[in-house]
């Protein structure tokens, strides 16, 4: 990311404060409960990143205060030992008390001084849903019934960049969003014929007709294409992404919503996994051995083409700075007129072209692994805020390359017989940079096969396990593996979620 924002940003987490201009819908939040959060003293104050966090000193100029997931249950000193980058203490919820849905597992561990704080955020919630309809003409909820609503099961990852405010924004709201876009589905769901084409335009109001009496498809148009539900869900997911974007980008300067987060969320709805992602975080499931992936990083490289095809069709995005070719390098003066490898936004392979002027202009992808970049500037595609993101000296806004609109993938719990080592493992970049789906399925395999299949704290064990083994131990040169390789620098944050079903959900 650009290190003159990442060194302007602070981690600020707005704890309060309804805004008239939050949302147009009343269910939606104001931002008004804020994670826990510790106050510290300014970076001109404070020693280098790297080193032990000591006791605040004092000074007259104003705090700013950050967060860690609320289901942590941090106490002020275990805030401080969180934002420890020279310990690097792995957090995870305590034995005592209420278990996060499922019994959850849940680990994380800050950078190694990459940013001021962690710029992680995390969420896991059991949510609600009532029928838009059964709201009475006044438009207060009336007492929720098992025939008005149901609940999903959700879990959010929210890997920051250029600040923390847009990933700790996302963790509070987004499922909120979900929630919101879900109302319209209730009774559609439920229903086990195809849904409608059409839906009223003024549901919740006196005469509305039941969902048999909707508008049928056939009035609309013919032939009708196949809709399913999952299709519904899916399109609900997206939308309410989208809407989290909008919602961002209207508050960014009120509230101090800096920087942007990829965001990797997970559904449980009607007996499926609806598993959300945009940007480089990722999700596979363990099952029996077996590995499959649920997600894919959305970075310049995998969606080289797509950011090509914007270049081409609107070139003022680009401006006088860019070009939307692809070169195997940066083209010198000396070679124009020579053919050079080149390819664009319908090429998968590569071909040769006569080098022009407009080609010594940077190129729109640049790099490869994870030093490609977007205009020289940001490693991933999609995520949610960015909207002040320009081109280092430039006025050149990155956002319109940026999509919010995540890929969404579903995988059917019934129709396979899970045991308690079936797991679906959601990790932040922190993990997946120095650890591959092999050695995490491995790491599955060891860690559960040493507790009872009935204990419950397993799988907080083996979010554990795969933070640690991520993050290494440190010595002379750093955080280092057991094979002496760089450990993760990184953020790291994990979700281990049993596929066995709610378990002991509250315990």
């Amino acid at each position: 990311m650009l290190n003159r924002v990442r060194s302007a940003v602070a981690h600020l987490v707005s704890s309060g404060g309804t805004s008239s201009q939050r949302s147009k819908s009343p269910d939606l939040p104001n931002a008004t409960s804020a994670p826990p959060a510790a106050q510290e003293t300014p970076k001109s104050s404070r020693e280098k990143p790297g080193n032990q966090v000591g006791a605040p000193q004092k000074t007259a100029e104003t705090t700013v205060s950050f967060s860690r997931p609320t289901f942590l249950q941090l106490s002020p000193g275990g805030l401080r030992r969180a934002d420890d980058h020279a310990g690097r203490a792995v957090q995870s919820p305590p034995d005592t008390g209420r278990r996060l849905p499922w019994s959850t597992g849940y680990a994380e561990v800050i950078n190694a001084g990459k940013s001021r704080h962690n710029e992680d955020q995390a969420c896991c919630e059991v949510v609600y849903v009532e029928s838009r309809r059964s709201r009475s003409v006044t438009g207060v909820s009336r007492e929720p019934s098992h025939n008005q609503g149901f609940c999903f099961y959700y879990w959010g990852l929210f890997d920051g960049h250029a600040g923390g405010g847009a990933a700790e924004m996302a963790s509070r709201l987004l499922h909120r969003h979900i929630r919101e876009q879900l109302k319209d589905l209730v009774e559609i769901l439920r229903d086990p014929l195809p849904p409608p084409l059409c839906l009223p335009s003024t549901p919740g109001t006196p005469g509305v007709p039941s969902p048999s009496q909707l508008v049928s498809p056939q009035s609309c148009w013919s032939p009708q294409k196949e809709v399913t539900h999952d299709s519904l869900i899916v399109g609900a997911i997206e939308n309410a992404f989208h809407l989290m974007d909008e919602q961002m980008a209207r508050e960014r300067r009120g509230h101090q919503v800096e920087g942007g987060c990829c965001a990797l969320v997970v559904l449980y709805l009607l007996g499926k996994m609806y598993v959300a992602n945009a940007g480089d975080s990722r999700a596979i499931i363990v099952r029996n051995g077996e590995i499959i992936p649920m997600s894919r990083e959305f970075t310049p490289e995998t969606e080289r083409q797509r950011l090509q095809l914007l270049g081409f069709l609107k070139p003022e995005l680009l401006g006088s700075e860019f070009t939307h070719l692809e070169f195997p390098r940066r083209v010198q003066p000396k070679e124009l007129g020579q053919r050079m490898l080149y390819r664009d936004q319908n090429m998968t392979g590569w071909a040769y072209k006569k080098i022009e002027v407009e080609d010594l202009r940077f190129p729109l992808v640049c790099g490869e692994g994870k030093k490609a970049r977007v205009m020289a500037t940001i490693g991933v595609t999609r995520g949610l805020g960015d909207h002040n993101l320009k081109v280092c000296s430039s006025t050149l806004s990155i956002k319109p390359f940026l999509s919010c609109f995540p890929e969404v993938r579903v995988y059917d719990l019934t129709q396979y017989e899970h045991c308690p080592d079936d797991v679906l493992v959601l990790g932040t970049d922190g993990l997946w940079d120095v650890t591959n789906d092999s050695e995490v399925a491995a790491t599955v395999d060891r860690v559960l096969s040493s507790y009872e299949p009935n204990d419950p704290s397993r799988y907080t064990a083996l979010a554990q396990a795969l933070v640690l083994g991520a993050r290494g131990i440190p010595r002379d040169r750093g955080w280092r593996l057991p094979n002496n390789k760089l450990g993760s620098g990184d953020d790291i944050s994990v979700f281990v979620i049993p596929l066995g079903g709610p378990g002991s959900s509250y315990s």
